[in-house]
């Protein structure tokens, strides 16, 4: 019994260590880390929302995105501002900035 007790224990420890970001997250994410330059459309960046300034980048699909935001492009460093970001987050930033669901 007590080895079921500390197997129930650990099971339920570990799901407050699993990521929970959903979509919602994604302003609160993107105020942090994103906002700084696609808010503002500084060095260049696509700013949020501006369906013409994304077009040519959703074109080339989320997987050159993805590699673009991971390692960097343009005056955009490597992960952008958000480092600890998963592929699914940063899907969620772009689809966020670029209205576009991929």
């Amino acid at each position: 019994m007590k080895t079921l007790k500390i197997a129930a224990f650990a099971a339920l420890a570990s799901l407050g260590l699993a990521n929970t970001s959903t979509a919602a997250d994604a302003p609160a994410k993107y105020q942090s880390a994103c906002f700084a330059c696609h808010g503002t459309g500084a060095a260049g960046a696509p700013k949020t929302g501006d369906a013409e300034a994304w077009a040519p980048h959703v074109e080339q699909g989320l997987e050159t995105l993805l590699a673009s935001v991971k390692g960097g492009k343009g005056a955009m460093p490597p992960g952008g501002l958000c480092a600890d970001c998963s592929d699914a987050e940063y899907q969620e930033l772009i689809e966020f900035m670029s209205g576009h669901k991929f």
